[in-house]
């Protein structure tokens, strides 16, 4: 990599449980984000420096502490490929979708995702009648939520919708509860985190707690407990990257199969972080009416809960 490339650039630190893998496999297993294949991709095009060092052997193993930078590519600046992906929309006007994304879906393409994603869904479905403003790459888009969380988010198709609802976002007056499952047991029945957030300095992919962060506040409530799990309801009052994932984690309770923020995998079945947008209420931007739509946590969620109430630790 040359130093006056001013492509941006993603940092890791292998810790103890990537120790010893091939540098693509851990690569992919510390990043929701890339594929072995487009790590591999990487590596041929001299992207991916370990410890400084060009790495050219797809299969090198790491070792804890390693640091490994990525060069990423530019994002290519041309139309989104519209494809022909099933879309569950839960709402549909002229001015605003409701759709209930499931876990796997990137919303938006991006290094790594080109296609496959929401948007590519859209733009195959509704064309050009989906909302300017954030741009060829993420039409429609007003917020987000994570590739591996399920449930509802809003679509603006015109820009009128797109600058109400993105107010209603910046006054916090958007509903958005999810359901999730966390660690150990919660013993209070109700909590407010109210912590600020900002990017991880040791590993660019992660948030965590900051006071130099954003404003970041995050209410829960007790739905079951089972132990050494427990079934929450969390309620979001802003809308930071990771929000109740960094919070959770932060009150050492993170989600149920959360790679990136809890300390095991795969633990009662979860092959993901169990989180999932299940509420979602808005001001229609034209009309004026309240609207909360509900939408209950897909099978692989059921799943594990019907686990975890049959006694499956």
């Amino acid at each position: 990599m040359k130093d006056s490339d001013q492509r941006k650039k993603q940092i890791f630190r292998i810790g103890e449980e990537e120790e010893g893998l091939r540098i693509d496999k851990a690569l992919a297993q510390l990043s929701s984000e890339f594929s072995r294949s487009f790590i591999q991709k990487l590596i041929v095009q001299d992207s991916v420096t370990i410890n400084g060092d060009p790495v050219t052997d797809k299969k090198q193993p790491v070792a804890a502490d390693d640091v490994i930078e990525i060069l990423l590519p530019e994002p290519s600046m041309v139309d989104v490929e519209p494809q022909d992906i099933p879309l569950d929309i839960v709402y549909e006007d002229d001015d605003v979708l409701v759709v209930n994304k499931p876990a796997g879906m990137v919303v938006h393409p991006a290094a790594g995702n080109p296609d496959g994603t929401l948007v590519n869904a859209l733009v195959y479905r509704y064309s050009d009648r989906l909302s300017s403003i954030n741009g060829i790459l993420r039409p429609g888009i007003v917020h987000r939520i994570d590739k591996d969380t399920s449930g509802l988010i809003m679509v603006a198709r015109n820009d009128m919708a797109h600058e109400a609802l993105s107010k209603q976002l910046a006054e916090h007056s958007i509903l958005r509860k999810y359901r999730a499952i966390v660690l150990d047991n919660i013993r209070e029945d109700e909590g407010t985190i109210d912590k600020p957030i900002g990017r991880d300095p040791s590993n660019r992919l992660r948030f965590a707690v900051d006071p130099r962060g954003k404003d970041a506040v995050t209410h829960y409530r007790v739905l079951e407990r089972f132990g050494r799990y427990t079934f929450i309801e969390a309620q979001l009052e802003t809308g930071r990257t990771h929000q109740i994932r960094v919070h959770m984690a932060y009150i050492k309770h993170p989600l149920l199969g959360d790679a990136l923020y809890g300390p095991e995998k795969n633990r009662a079945g979860a092959s993901r972080q169990m989180l999932h947008a299940q509420t979602l209420g808005f001001v229609h931007p034209t009309s004026g009416e309240e609207m909360v739509f509900e939408c209950e946590p897909p099978e692989d969620f059921g799943k594990v809960l019907g686990l975890l109430r049959s006694g499956v630790r």
